[in-house]
């Protein structure tokens, strides 16, 4: 049996997960409360119960206000003496900030890395970081050896959506988005667009490929605030797509921003419930489909060691 505990955000999924898999996945629980002055006041139920079980933690760390509070339970979970640990993180929010142009700039997505590499040691070895699509792959290399991180992708639940489209073209942002995930769609005519200059001011350009009279699928990490999808769109249309939609593992959607994208002509756009609040946001808000990444993470807690 595999206790499953959770951040208050992540309720949801837990749920939807635990009730695919009653007799194999049991909830933790952990009351979440905090003091008059803000800072948490936490505690596991039955915690000495969790001594050489499979433990996992299912987080979410979008805000820097979360983080104090889930880090004291990822770093006292498994010092409970439990048999393995797996910190589900589905969004690692820190990851666009993963590099420095010039002196004084803090990669702060190492500076997370560095935390989590604190969880402690679990009586089988490291505890185990999944995270699905991080912005740059070279960040795992951020966490020390005390833990393991294990990259995942949402692109398979995409695909399965997708793979009756016969029309279907996959478009990327930029080169780095192609180099991403363009061998996870070998089956598709890709189209690589590049931010470069038009005249006196910069803007996007297809290096490679013909979206003319197809679906056009822009595919890419993260979506923030909308304005690079946008402007794809728009080239695509104007270089004669029949529709044009979109995908994002990361739906992040500062300030609500996903508002921009609602009359923007896209025919769907695709994100995962990896950032909890705004897939609730834009659940059942066209042209939004939000794909749960619940029936994927249940698959990974329930593998064995």
């Amino acid at each position: 049996m595999i206790h499953l505990f959770f951040c208050p955000q992540m309720t949801e999924m837990a749920l939807r997960i635990h009730t695919a898999h009653p007799d194999r996945i049991t909830l933790g629980r952990i009351d979440w409360s905090y003091f008059r002055d803000g800072f948490p006041n936490l505690r596991i139920e039955n915690a000495p119960g969790l001594r050489n079980r499979d433990v996992a933690f299912l987080s979410t760390l979008t805000t820097p206000g979360e983080m104090f509070a889930q880090l004291a339970v990822l770093f006292e979970l498994p010092r409970y003496a439990v048999r393995s640990f797996k910190l589900i993180l589905p969004y690692f929010p820190t990851g666009t900030m993963e590099r420095i142009e010039e002196e004084g700039q803090i990669a702060t997505a190492a500076t997370l890395a560095r935390l989590l590499s604190d969880i402690p040691l679990t009586m089988s070895g490291p505890a185990q970081i999944v995270i699905y699509d991080i912005h740059a792959l070279q960040e795992r290399f951020y966490f020390s050896d005390s833990v393991i991180p294990r990259l995942e992708t949402a692109i398979p639940l995409l695909k399965e959506r997708v793979r009756d489209e016969s029309d279907l073209s996959v478009a990327f942002p930029d080169e780095g988005a192609w180099k991403r995930f363009g061998r996870l769609f070998p089956e598709f005519p890709q189209i690589v667009c590049l931010k470069a200059r038009r005249g006196d001011r910069r803007g996007v350009l297809i290096k490679e490929g013909d979206p003319r009279d197809r679906h056009v699928l822009i595919v890419d990490d993260l979506i923030m605030s909308g304005g690079t999808l946008i402007e794809c769109k728009n080239l695509l249309l104007e270089k004669g797509a029949a529709r044009v939609s979109a995908f994002a593992t990361h739906g992040v959607f500062p300030n609500n921003c996903w508002h921009r994208l609602e009359d923007e002509n896209f025919e769907t756009i695709w994100i995962t419930d990896s950032c909890p609040e705004q897939a609730e946001a834009v659940h059942s808000r066209p042209p939004f489909q939000v794909i749960s990444l619940a029936p994927d993470i249940a698959r990974i807690v329930l593998e064995p060691l």
